[in-house]
């Protein structure tokens, strides 16, 4: 028997409820990156810079906290007060979907409780990593967190080194608090979700636009939103279109060339959009990436990157690394 110790939901709380709907209707969601101040505690208004951009460039959701937010970075308690900030500013704007999940149970439903009650309106749920468990685990993890509100699985086989089977969406997806999933397994398993009728995002930028008009994808929960947004927008929710597509792939591949967050933080520095501050154990891309990045936007565009400073190469003693924060 499985107890789940869940806070009960207050008459407001019950009343401001996101409908599940209103979030499987998002094209395009950003995974945003979280800025640093110099002594790396958060930039709360370079954060609030990034968000407007998003917002201004016809972006619909953000996921904060997430891997591109370094959230494992963040202890409890900025990751709910970021979320909370976020609502309070931009919630009429966009959706705000907090990654609450973690490989412990416990803190996937504390902090999911306390996300909701600062306003988000949607989860974002990833399996136990690291240690993993069974299937029958996997089940018993996200049923102690999905009574809590409107949930999106988010299934990354790279990252926690086990994959979330189609058997354990069909049980989830039950429940009405069961929004859909963020795909990161390939386009097969896209098509597969998006033929069976469940709302399916595609979680790697370089298969977005074939998963979203080929394969039957909603859209995307992209990284590469947070430095083109309203390119990846159209690449999602425009009209297909491969010779877009074909376009940004080099910023997506420079994106992918190491972790996607080393290279998004090196590129939003050099836009000049965030300090160029890192929390270790991340750090830039090396000399030859960082100049490689510039002739990128100068093919693709600088118009279309966010921020209004010219690109430019950040020296090695530009950056600053910060292990405690």
């Amino acid at each position: 028997m499985v107890h789940n110790l869940c806070l009960t939901m207050r008459s407001h709380e019950i009343q401001s409820r996101t409908l599940v709907e209103d979030i499987r209707s998002l094209r395009l969601i950003t995974g945003i990156k979280t800025p640093y101040l110099l002594d790396g505690r958060l930039d709360l208004k370079a954060y609030d810079g990034l968000i407007n951009m998003q917002i201004t460039q016809g972006v619909e959701g953000v996921i904060v906290g997430g891997p591109a937010g370094e959230g494992h970075l963040m202890s409890w308690d900025e990751h709910i007060s970021l979320i909370g900030h976020t609502v309070a500013r931009f919630g009429a704007s966009l959706k705000v979907i907090g990654n609450t999940g973690s490989n412990s149970t416990g803190e996937a439903m504390q902090a999911t409780e306390q996300g909701f009650a600062v306003g988000m309106h949607a989860s974002l749920q990833i399996n136990p990593y690291c240690g993993k468990t069974s299937i029958p685990g996997v089940l018993a993890h996200f049923n102690s967190v999905l009574p809590m509100g409107p949930m999106i699985i988010y299934n990354m086989p790279s990252r926690t080194g086990q994959d979330i089977l189609p058997c354990v969406i069909q049980t989830l997806s039950a429940s009405p608090n069961f929004v859909g999933i963020k795909e990161c397994a390939g386009n097969d398993r896209v098509r597969q979700y998006a033929e069976d009728g469940k709302t399916v995002w595609c979680g790697m930028d370089h298969e977005c636009h074939d998963a979203r008009w080929d394969l039957g994808a909603t859209g995307a929960m992209s990284v590469t939103s947070n430095l083109i947004p309203g390119l990846i927008r159209e690449l999602v929710a425009g009209k297909k279109s491969p010779s877009l597509n074909k376009k940004l792939m080099p910023l997506i591949e420079w994106l992918l060339h190491e972790p996607a967050l080393t290279g998004l933080n090196t590129a939003l520095a050099q836009l000049g959009v965030v300090w160029p501050v890192f929390r270790l154990p991340y750090v830039p891309l090396p000399l030859s990436k960082r100049q490689e990045f510039v002739r990128v936007v100068e093919d693709i565009g600088r118009e279309h990157f966010v921020g209004e400073r010219e690109v430019q190469v950040l020296d090695d003693n530009d950056f600053i690394l910060v292990g405690r924060y």
